[in-house]
């Protein structure tokens, strides 16, 4: 199968792409499928999709709109990060096309303008290097992380996009790709993955992002006695393509953000073992995720305003 573009993304038939996530709908009335909302907990099913014109409409938020909408809210994730995610499962293959778009587009039609994406519009790494940029060093002390903690675990990364240069502190993944993040600017080089760091343990601490990440390692960096694993989804998509990995673990701590896909993997995942994973994010309970309170914590024994960044 071709790779996934936006334009190819919305022909995917909605019904059969929520059943591939898990969800199946409870009632059926002519072209609409009626789901308990997948993207919220409910009790009576809101959340409906006309098959025939494939979109969706989630009646408890007013949101809807086309598949590529639906997974930037699913996965809380960008649409370039959407469709790395679309491009890198296997299961893709066996989507099937609407009926509204699949007789309208050809196969042959759809690959010419696959053909006409623009290199530009690609993050391109252009230069990898030691941590040293001042208003980057800046931006990290802002977010409460020491510079020789920055500089253990990331890089300075030069890269391009639409042409024009930017330079981010760089997150690597298992597969060689980057988290990038500046005080403007929020994204990731392909190909999108997870982090694992191995440290021989029995026990493993979960995180979504890379400075949740550093705040744990700020929180604990005086226990000396500190044995775990960490996994770094870089997205919440990752999570059940990680569960594998999280089993081979004895000790599961889940830090996942305190918002609606946060909240659901980590119900997901206390059903599958209570025992064996643990929901962490207690600690951060009124604030969105560990980052955010780690800073705000920081910043109030600094005496300084709290202001969050990206």
């Amino acid at each position: 199968m071709e790779k996934f573009n936006c334009k190819i993304a919305n022909q995917i038939d909605l019904v059969n792409y929520l059943k591939t996530l898990g969800h199946e709908p409870l009632k059926i009335k002519n072209q609409d499928y009626w789901y308990l909302s997948p993207l919220r907990c409910e009790n009576t099913p809101s959340f409906k999709v006309n098959q025939k014109l494939n979109l969706w409409y989630d009646h408890g938020t007013g949101k809807g709109g086309n598949v590529v909408d639906f997974g930037i809210e699913y996965f809380r994730c960008t649409v370039s990060e959407f469709l790395q995610l679309l491009n890198g499962n296997s299961f893709s293959s066996g989507l099937s096309l609407s009926s509204k778009n699949n007789n309208r587009q050809s196969s042959n039609s759809r690959i010419a303008n696959e053909k006409k994406d623009n290199l530009a519009d690609k993050i391109v790494i252009v230069d990898i290097r030691t941590l040293e940029n001042k208003s980057l060093l800046h931006y990290l002390e802002n977010r409460s992380i020491p510079e020789e903690m920055a500089k253990e675990h990331c890089k300075e990364i030069d890269f391009s996009l639409k042409g024009r240069k930017h330079t981010a502190i760089g997150f690597q993944n298992i597969s060689g790709g980057y988290e990038l993040r500046n005080e403007n600017f929020k994204g990731s080089s392909s190909p999108k993955d997870i982090t694992f760091i191995d440290n021989q343990a029995k026990s493993v601490v979960v995180l979504e992002g890379f400075f949740d990440y550093l705040s744990y390692k700020m929180m604990n960096q005086k226990s000396d006695n500190l044995q775990t694993n960490f996994l770094i989804l870089n997205s919440l998509s990752f999570f059940n393509k990680s569960l594998q990995l999280m089993d081979k673990h004895e000790r599961v701590d889940l830090y996942l953000d305190r918002d609606t896909g946060g909240i659901r993997f980590t119900n997901e995942a206390l059903k599958r073992d209570s025992i064996k994973y643990t929901d962490q994010s207690f600690l951060y309970e009124q604030k969105k995720d560990l980052s955010e309170w780690l800073n705000q914590e920081q910043h109030v024994k600094r005496g300084h305003s709290f202001r969050r960044s990206i």
